[in-house]
């Protein structure tokens, strides 16, 4: 199955049977003070350069999340929209829980984007899957809703199941329905990974569609952070996870180096290309 993503110029495929879509997590104020700061400011500058830097690691997609105290989304996130357009050409991912902040950067998105995110929360499918149905986008649909983050797969894929029901009603595609399985740290659970990818697998199972993870989230409060969430790729990929929201600067290497270890890089081109641009960087 694939989930057709574009910019004004460039079309990125999210595809189950293909290599890991990359989505650059940078361009997110939470934990980044700097970028806090930049935001409040209007340090346009700064976001460009986060951007760029991002897209030369590897990213495919960018995030773009201006969620921080003192910002007004509404606002802001169609600023920084312009200002990631104004500098690259990759698809965007626009992370807001703002439904109003959506539309308003929706307004200004050229392409298809993807949403970031919706939820089974009742407010959470009233809210966004009209803005997603209106302007023909792709979303990220995470497997949690009103009685919160389940502790078992099978919870999860049933949420699954709902939010893929009320998106289709609603006469969105399918395929424009990413789940994301949750990654909780294993610092609280050590059985969170577990989790995780047993609902990975039950839903390219039940229902074929592409997974995203927020990977890093797995590997929080720990030491070793780099290790645990390069373990943890690995094993989400050969599940079957099929994007990735991360640091490409730390993981481009990794994610390109497990497409090429499960047979999806013909001859290692794009393992090779990606090599030699961050070496002759």
């Amino acid at each position: 199955m694939q989930t057709v993503l574009k910019s004004k110029e460039q079309e990125v495929r999210i595809e189950t049977e293909g290599t890991v879509t990359i989505i650059g997590e940078k361009i997110n104020p939470t934990g980044r003070k700097k970028l806090a700061d930049a935001l409040k400011k209007k340090d346009f500058e700064f976001i460009r350069k986060l951007a760029l830097r991002q897209v030369q690691a590897g990213a495919q997609v960018l995030d773009v999340n201006v969620g921080a105290p003192g910002v007004e989304e509404k606002v802001m996130l169609p600023e920084v929209v312009k200002t990631v357009n104004s500098c690259t050409d990759v698809p965007l991912c626009l992370d807001s829980n703002d439904s109003e902040a959506l539309a308003a950067a929706l307004e200004v998105t050229p392409g298809t984007p993807l949403i970031n995110s919706v939820n089974g929360e009742k407010s959470k499918l009233d809210s966004i899957l009209p803005l997603v149905k209106e302007f023909d986008t792709a979303v990220i649909a995470l497997t949690m809703d009103d009685e919160g983050i389940p502790k078992d797969p099978e919870a999860r894929l049933a949420i699954a199941g709902r939010i893929i029901d009320r998106a289709v009603k609603m006469g969105i595609r399918t395929e424009n329905v990413v789940i994301d399985p949750l990654v909780l740290t294993v610092g609280a659970d050590q059985n969170a990974a577990r989790v995780t990818l047993e609902t990975i697998r039950l839903v390219r199972k039940e229902f074929g569609v592409n997974i995203n993870l927020g990977a890093s989230n797995v590997s929080f409060g720990l030491p070793e952070r780099q290790t645990i969430n390069q373990a943890f790729l690995a094993l989400s990929f050969g599940a079957g996870a099929s994007c990735v929201i991360t640091d490409p600067e730390k993981l481009s290497s990794t994610i390109l180096a497990c497409d090429l270890l499960l047979g999806r890089d013909s001859y290692g081109k794009r393992f090779l290309t990606h090599i030699r641009t961050v070496q002759n960087a």
